[in-house]
Protein backbone atom coordinates (compact mmCIF):
# COMPACT_ATOMS: atom_id res chain seq x y z
CA UNK A 1 0.00 0.00 0.00
CA UNK A 2 1.13 3.41 -0.96
CA UNK A 3 2.12 5.96 1.76
CA UNK A 4 -0.89 9.02 1.52
CA UNK A 5 0.26 11.70 -0.38
CA UNK A 6 0.71 14.07 2.62
CA UNK A 7 3.72 11.91 3.94
CA UNK A 8 5.47 11.85 0.76
CA UNK A 9 7.37 15.16 1.45
CA UNK A 10 8.50 14.11 4.92
CA UNK A 11 9.54 10.65 3.56
CA UNK A 12 11.80 12.61 0.54
CA UNK A 13 13.22 15.63 3.09
CA UNK A 14 13.92 12.78 5.52
CA UNK A 15 15.52 10.46 2.89
CA UNK A 16 17.72 14.02 1.70
CA UNK A 17 18.75 14.91 5.27
CA UNK A 18 20.26 11.51 5.99
CA UNK A 19 22.16 11.66 2.65
CA UNK A 20 23.77 15.34 3.24
CA UNK A 21 24.64 14.25 7.02
CA UNK A 22 26.38 11.39 5.21
CA UNK A 23 27.58 13.38 2.65
CA UNK A 24 29.03 15.76 5.20
CA UNK A 25 30.34 13.20 7.26
CA UNK A 26 32.37 11.49 4.30
CA UNK A 27 33.99 14.59 2.56
CA UNK A 28 34.65 16.50 5.67
CA UNK A 29 34.50 14.01 8.20
CA UNK A 30 31.99 16.02 10.43
CA UNK A 31 30.48 13.84 12.93
CA UNK A 32 28.33 16.68 13.78
CA UNK A 33 26.94 16.73 10.29
CA UNK A 34 26.18 12.59 11.03
CA UNK A 35 24.82 12.90 13.87
CA UNK A 36 22.02 15.67 12.61
CA UNK A 37 21.55 13.94 9.66
CA UNK A 38 20.60 10.98 11.21
CA UNK A 39 18.66 12.38 14.03
CA UNK A 40 16.55 15.04 11.93
CA UNK A 41 16.11 12.49 8.80
CA UNK A 42 15.05 9.30 10.99
CA UNK A 43 12.30 11.62 12.69
CA UNK A 44 10.83 12.99 9.43
CA UNK A 45 11.15 9.35 8.17
CA UNK A 46 9.51 8.65 11.47
CA UNK A 47 6.88 11.39 10.61
CA UNK A 48 6.13 10.03 7.53
CA UNK A 49 5.58 6.35 8.89
CA UNK A 50 3.08 8.40 11.76
CA UNK A 51 0.80 9.72 8.82
CA UNK A 52 0.77 6.77 7.07
CA UNK A 53 -0.44 4.81 10.35
CA UNK A 54 -3.25 7.59 10.46
CA UNK A 55 -1.76 9.47 12.72
CA UNK A 56 -1.59 12.57 10.53
CA UNK A 57 -1.42 15.37 12.89
CA UNK A 58 1.31 13.64 15.30
CA UNK A 59 3.10 13.02 11.88
CA UNK A 60 2.58 16.53 10.99
CA UNK A 61 3.21 18.42 14.01
CA UNK A 62 6.48 16.70 14.19
CA UNK A 63 7.97 17.32 11.09
CA UNK A 64 7.28 21.18 12.03
CA UNK A 65 9.39 20.67 14.41
CA UNK A 66 11.73 19.22 12.87
CA UNK A 67 12.02 21.52 10.00
CA UNK A 68 11.59 24.16 12.63
CA UNK A 69 14.75 23.68 14.34
CA UNK A 70 16.74 23.09 10.94
CA UNK A 71 15.68 25.89 10.03
CA UNK A 72 16.35 28.09 12.45
CA UNK A 73 19.98 26.50 13.03
CA UNK A 74 20.89 26.37 9.35
CA UNK A 75 19.20 29.77 8.91
CA UNK A 76 21.56 31.51 11.50
CA UNK A 77 24.96 29.35 10.05
CA UNK A 78 23.95 30.79 6.40
CA UNK A 79 23.89 34.35 8.06
CA UNK A 80 26.82 33.45 9.81
CA UNK A 81 28.98 32.38 6.79
CA UNK A 82 27.41 33.33 3.78
CA UNK A 83 27.88 29.91 2.53
CA UNK A 84 24.59 28.95 0.52
CA UNK A 85 25.90 25.19 0.70
CA UNK A 86 24.79 23.16 2.50
CA UNK A 87 23.69 25.82 5.45
CA UNK A 88 21.59 28.11 2.74
CA UNK A 89 20.14 24.86 1.32
CA UNK A 90 19.50 23.27 4.25
CA UNK A 91 17.64 26.20 5.61
CA UNK A 92 15.85 26.86 2.44
CA UNK A 93 14.69 23.14 2.06
CA UNK A 94 13.57 23.44 5.95
CA UNK A 95 11.31 26.58 5.91
CA UNK A 96 9.79 24.79 2.75
CA UNK A 97 8.76 21.60 4.79
CA UNK A 98 7.96 23.95 8.28
CA UNK A 99 5.46 25.72 6.08
CA UNK A 100 4.25 22.76 4.51
CA UNK A 101 3.83 20.75 7.70
CA UNK A 102 1.85 23.84 9.85
CA UNK A 103 -0.40 24.03 6.72
CA UNK A 104 -1.35 20.31 7.15
CA UNK A 105 -1.19 19.77 10.98
CA UNK A 106 -3.52 22.90 11.53
CA UNK A 107 -6.05 20.69 8.76
CA UNK A 108 -5.40 17.42 10.69
CA UNK A 109 -5.92 19.47 14.65
CA UNK A 110 -7.92 17.28 16.47
CA UNK A 111 -11.39 18.86 18.00
CA UNK A 112 -11.33 20.28 20.74
CA UNK A 113 -14.12 17.74 21.77
CA UNK A 114 -12.26 15.18 20.89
Amino acid sequence: MAPPGSAHMNFTMGGLVLVGGAMGYLKKGSKISLLAGMTFGGLLIGSGVLITNGESFKGHSLAAGCTGVMTVAMGHRFLKTGKFMPAGLVASLGAVGLAYNVKKAIEWMPDKDD
